[in-house]
């Protein structure tokens, strides 16, 4: 009985370790210790889960039980450290969601497993509320399993990122979506065993149909709402396992992520419910095509022409995107910035809330290069700097730049906070090719009387600025 009791204690100091865990990852400079705590905590859930479960059976063997446990905690550790230390900073959102995708299958199994290990294959008469419980955390797992699933292949680039849609789409997935609730409601009823699978089989259909049309442009949401299904299917688990630790935290993360979503979408100007049923990516072509603006001339630059430009430079605005990530340039943009910094210019970072796959995904990449945290500025603390500002260099962001945002009522983003890069003295826009972004339209900002292209690979067209300027 003391060690029950000791187990609840354990179980209440894991909660707050997850909580101060969630508190140091809000900010790139804590995130170390946020995750120091996070590990702490799952060390301790562990233990506080499994104790409670084997003093309540007499007929288990303690000792046998607990190093199954450790050699499976070891396993697993050791799996994921091979995984983290393999994985390029440019993969980690594929990561995250296929760590999602996990949490949402253990949803589905511990589901099931709580209905047939314990009921059998035969209708129950059990309580209404655990019927309920069950059932949504194998249908809120299921679906979390198959989106990240989906969202995987997209990011991965084995299924195209392209949006997926068909005639009738957003009409099925409503049906979908009705015939899944009357399922809920039927097995919460009857509770048998063929319904419960029905959920669970429709609940991974709509997963799949809900990501499937998203594209590639608004991935940061899809990964953040992953975030958020994945800490509601613990929550579910947490009801049917009757565990106290799970439910604390899946709903820690489930709150946490549907919070950050809102603020994703804030930043890209959508709604939660069009993320809910995978409807938020616009059909509408944007007025300015590439047909349109082909015959538009773009000023061409080269990096002896850029690094005379910089050597006569003030201040400079660096915008990053996820072309600095393909080129793995954070570190020799971390060179130019102290090389710039030794010539008394001011260097700050612009982040835009949905700048890359995931969010957060420039400030994490910022930090492994030890660029100083107080240099990097989200969107509404540094957009009004832009107009004072020499240059500003973009390196590998389109639609995040793109003033079609503001100025044209037919584009696919109008109405999506983007920074005003335009608004600087002279623009240098780092970039392979003059095509599109995500969102499939052309940037404005490459035709604007201030931009000057630089056409390249961003890591070695920096290297060749930081060259210029020491020579110089």
């Amino acid at each position: 009985m003391i060690l029950y009791y000791v187990s609840t204690y354990v179980s209440l100091i894991a909660s707050v370790l997850f909580i101060l865990a969630l508190r140091g990852l809000s900010s790139a400079k804590t995130s170390v210790n946020g995750n120091r705590f996070g590990m702490a905590g799952i060390a301790l859930a562990l233990l506080g889960t499994q104790i409670p479960v084997y003093f309540a059976n007499l007929d288990i063997n303690l000792s046998s039980a607990l190093t199954t446990i450790l050699i499976v905690a070891v396993l697993g550790g050791v799996i994921g450290y091979i995984i983290a230390k393999k994985i390029n900073m440019t993969s980690l959102p594929q990561l995250l969601a296929g760590f999602h995708s996990l949490v949402g299958l253990a949803a589905v199994f511990i589901s099931l497993a709580s209905f047939f290990c314990i009921y059998g294959t035969q209708s129950t008469n059990y309580d209404s509320i655990r019927a309920l419980e069950m059932v949504l955390g194998a249908t809120i797992g299921a679906i979390t399993f198959t989106g990240s699933v989906v969202a995987f292949g997209k990011l991965q680039g084995i299924i195209s990122g392209k949006p997926w849609r068909f005639k009738g789409q957003r009409q099925i997935n409503i049906l979908l979506g009705c015939c899944l609730i009357a399922l809920i409601i039927a097995f919460v009823i009857k509770q048998t065993p063929e319904l419960l699978i029905q959920t669970t089989i429709l609940s991974l259909v709509i997963g799949y149909l809900l990501i499937m049309p998203i594209g590639g442009a608004d991935m940061p949401v899809v990964i953040s709402m992953l975030n958020s299904y994945s800490g509601w299917a613990t929550v579910g688990i947490g009801f049917s396992a009757n565990n106290t630790l799970l439910v604390i935290v899946g709903a820690l993360v489930g709150t946490s992520g549907a919070i950050l979503s809102h603020i994703m979408c804030k930043g890209m100007n959508r709604t939660l419910v069009k993320v809910i049923f995978g409807s938020f990516s616009s059909q509408n072509e944007s007025s300015n095509t590439h047909d349109e603006q082909s015959h538009r001339n773009v000023k061409l630059c080269s990096p002896e022409d850029a690094g005379f430009i910089l050597q006569n430079a003030n201040s400079v605005i660096i915008v990053p995107g996820y072309g600095m990530a393909v080129a793995q340039a954070q570190h020799v943009i971390k060179e130019l910035a102290d090389e710039l910094k030794s010539r008394d210019v001011s260097v700050k970072y612009a982040i835009h809330p949905v700048a890359g796959r995931m969010p957060g995904h420039m400030n994490v990449l910022l930090a492994e290069a030890n660029i100083p945290y107080e240099d990097v500025f989200e969107l509404d603390d540094i957009n009004h700097e832009f107009g004072q500002t020499d240059i500003a260099i973009v390196i590998g962001a389109n639609d995040i730049t793109n003033p079609a945002a503001k100025d044209d009522p037919a584009s696919p983003i109008y109405g999506m906070p983007v920074l005003d890069v335009e608004k600087a003295k002279t623009v240098l826009f780092i970039k392979r090719s003059l095509g599109s972004g995500y969102a499939g339209i052309e940037n404005q900002l490459f035709y604007r009387e201030n931009t000057m292209m630089i056409l390249g690979d961003a890591k070695k067209v920096c290297d060749n600025l930081i060259k210029e300027l020491k020579d110089r």
